[in-house]
């Protein structure tokens, strides 16, 4: 009996131990399943935070502040200093006619020693802005050539969010209008945009053309660097900036397009000082 009953003890103690080794594999199996779970859901979070993170402002509306749109062959990115390009410089009196055709990207025609000014006269009041050579000396080049060859002058801006942009430079106001050619990005450090900054719109990287941008509201200063910034409106903020971003169009699906008023520039003139 004595035998016996040390083999039942053994037995129970191999039983017991069994059982408590399944427990063990249940336990690490649990927490297994645990991590894995863990791990599914962060990655089904990230997935959905990209998914609903839209591609750009406007979906694949035209070139804007995060949009697409083929506005002219982009040529590769420059390595160093601005490339500029081979077309010619309008007269910096204003004397020439208008010109809304390019064959090539201007060459340079501004002095980066000097200070510009452009005055942006629109249906809506004037704006004046001082341009940055010495940050964007390639994009204060390109538009200060544009203005030059009358480009913009009574062209219709053709998006506008209310507390966003307003955007403006295609003379076709379709968004998909262009001067025939595409220059390189001149981009701000994070944090640079404010109300009243001055930007060019874009399809991505490098393929700055003639439309821009002017932040018209806090939305607009969250911007990520993305956008070549080449100005500043000084005068203008509380009255003709405001004007115009009342016109912006606050209905989600248009994406600003069109405002709800008309918003025409008449002439952009720029002075040399």
């Amino acid at each position: 009996m004595g035998t016996d009953k040390r083999n039942r003890q053994k037995e129970n103690r191999r039983a017991r131990q069994g059982e408590l080794e399944k427990q063990i594999q249940r336990q690490k199996l649990v927490r297994r399943s645990t991590r894995i779970a863990l791990l599914v859901g962060a990655v089904v979070a990230i997935v959905a935070v990209i998914s609903l993170w839209p591609e750009s402002d406007s979906a694949a509306e035209p070139e804007t502040t995060e949009t697409s749109v083929s506005e002219a062959t982009v040529a590769p990115v420059p390595a160093g200093p601005f490339e500029y390009g081979e077309g010619e410089c309008a007269p910096t009196d204003g004397s020439g006619e208008q010109v809304r055709e390019f064959d090539a990207a201007p060459k340079l025609c501004i002095d980066l020693t000097k200070t510009y000014t452009a005055l942006i006269s629109t249906s809506k009041g004037d704006l004046t802005v001082v341009l940055d050579p010495a940050k964007a000396p390639g994009t204060v080049n390109n538009f200060v050539n544009l203005a030059r060859s009358k480009y913009f002058d009574n062209t219709v801006c053709h998006r506008a969010i209310p507390t966003f942009v307003v955007q403006c430079g295609d003379p076709t106001a379709t968004g998909t209008g262009g001067p025939g050619y595409a220059i390189a990005d001149e981009l701000p450090a994070a944090g640079e945009y404010k109300l009243g900054s001055l930007a060019m719109a874009n399809s991505g990287p490098n393929t700055n053309g003639s439309q821009f941008f002017i932040i018209s509201g806090e939305q607009g200063t969250t911007l990520p660097p993305s956008y070549s910034l080449f100005g500043q409106v000084t005068t203008g903020l509380d009255t003709t900036l405001l004007a115009l971003d009342l016109a912006g169009n606050n209905d989600p699906a248009s994406n600003g397009v069109p405002p709800t008023e008309e918003i025409r520039i008449i002439s952009v003139t720029v002075t040399e000082s």
